[in-house]
């Protein structure tokens, strides 16, 4: 049992959500669905749900209309290629999501996401300060990461 599982608040779209993020990752699925009891003013919609996203656990509470997301909270997701950065990065889009800067995004939601290709960090943290400053610099000017591109500025 994993001890950390992260819930995300929304405003009566938690199944949307769930379905949604359960779509777009292989080796995902739902666990559960709770929905209100009969008795209950809501009963009968949901109140909770649990779902694994490629293996980790995560919750969606219909919570109300308090609370909204921002970039202070986003989930990161590792890319091997060019091709995963493209897939998630549009599939997460999708629907009224919003692309922001240097690998970060809106879903249609309102959750932060970063779409990070392995080789950033790895040029970032270059014991060679130049080249990772260029890495840097080519970074700043992208929304979606172009491996290409980060991986032309670390050649200089």
């Amino acid at each position: 049992m994993q001890k950390i599982t992260t819930c995300l608040w929304f405003d009566g779209r938690a199944e949307e959500a769930m379905n949604f993020y359960v779509s777009i990752f292989k080796n995902s699925k739902v666990t559960s669905v709770l929905r209100w009891p009969e008795g209950h003013a809501d009963a009968g919609k949901v109140l909770m749900t649990t779902f694994e996203l490629d293996g980790v656990p995560f919750q969606a509470l219909n919570g109300g209309p308090q609370f909204k997301f921002n970039e202070a909270m986003s989930q990161s997701i590792d890319c091997k290629t060019q091709e995963e950065v493209d897939y998630f990065w549009e599939k997460l889009i999708e629907g009224g999501g919003e692309p922001s800067q240097c690998s970060w995004l809106k879903d249609k939601f309102g959750v932060s996401w970063q779409v990070v290709p392995e080789q950033l960090p790895r040029l970032l943290l270059d014991p060679d300060r130049a080249k990772a400053g260029r890495v840097m610099s080519a970074m700043m000017q992208m929304s979606k990461i172009d491996i290409a591109e980060i991986e032309a500025a670390a050649k200089g």
